[in-house]
């Protein structure tokens, strides 16, 4: 099974031709100043995340004005609007602007609400060529306070010639607190755009794949392990979000090669 694909980036809601996930689903919605896009949740609980430009929304009667203001995912924090479940909404770009749309099974019926930049966590994982840099949008550890039912997501940034997501790790049973049952997907892009990255996914079931980053792909990950590298001379940004039985998060890393982490601290202790 291919659990990864190139995205169109059409304007309007470009969505993925496949999917192996249950639970989750994603939409990338790209307009022009003065265009509009119109839809409802449904039973589905939606994070528009900006990820350049601005944008007025309309949830349920609520209004949201010129929301965001970064020209692309790699300058500046994003700004965020939670869409609750049974939502109708729309959405109006008041620049040039393209959103994610990752979405979960929800029955929270709560009001909509903005993430700003302000509240959004950042800081850095990892050390030496596995150092990489997030922003930690809609966590439990980070903001406890937003309700939401399922949806847990944030952004990575992994340096030139970096890993990312190492070591490889998996969430796919419910044990916790050594893991927790989450699928994943990742939604990426490439700086400059003509520029690539790998991904190394497997599994316990003898699945394995590598496959070629570019702009606007998208990994989807219902199990198994997975991890991401740059090219030398381009920065990859991936959009990640995850959705599980509960918001609490637990990974474990691949046996063979988790070692790796015991070496975090010496590697920043020594400047790296």
């Amino acid at each position: 099974m291919k659990y990864h694909a190139l995205m169109t980036a059409d304007k309007g809601l470009n969505t993925p031709h496949t999917n192996p996930c249950r639970l989750l689903e994603f939409g990338f919605l790209k307009l022009a100043a003065g265009e509009t896009y119109s839809g409802e949740s449904g039973e589905r609980e939606v994070l528009a995340v900006l990820l350049g430009g601005r944008a007025d929304f309309d949830v349920n009667g609520k209004c949201f004005e010129k929301i965001g203001g970064r020209p692309n995912v790699f300058n500046g924090k994003p700004y965020s609007v939670y869409i609750p479940a049974k939502s109708r909404f729309t959405v109006t770009g008041a620049s040039a602007v393209e959103i994610a749309l990752p979405s979960a099974p929800s029955d929270l019926e709560i009001e909509p609400y903005v993430i700003a930049p302000s509240q959004v966590a950042n800081g850095v994982w990892g050390a030496a060529n596995f150092k990489r840099y997030y922003h930690q949008i809609l966590t439990l550890a980070s903001q406890p306070e937003l309700p939401v039912r399922r949806l847990i997501v944030g952004e990575t940034f992994t340096p030139s010639g970096n890993w990312s997501t190492y070591p490889p790790h998996k969430h796919q049973v419910d044990d916790l607190p050594r893991e927790a049952y989450h699928e994943e997907m990742y939604f990426f892009k490439v700086n400059p755009g003509d520029g690539f990255g790998i991904c190394h996914y497997y599994n316990e079931e003898g699945e394995e794949e590598n496959f070629t980053i570019r702009d606007n792909s998208i990994h989807m990950m219902p199990r198994g392990y997975h991890t991401v590298v740059s090219a030398p001379g381009y920065t990859t940004y991936y959009l990640w979000f995850l959705a599980g039985n509960q918001r609490v998060q637990g990974a474990v890393d691949d046996p063979q090669v988790g070692w790796v982490n015991k070496t975090v601290a010496m590697l920043k202790e020594l400047g790296h």
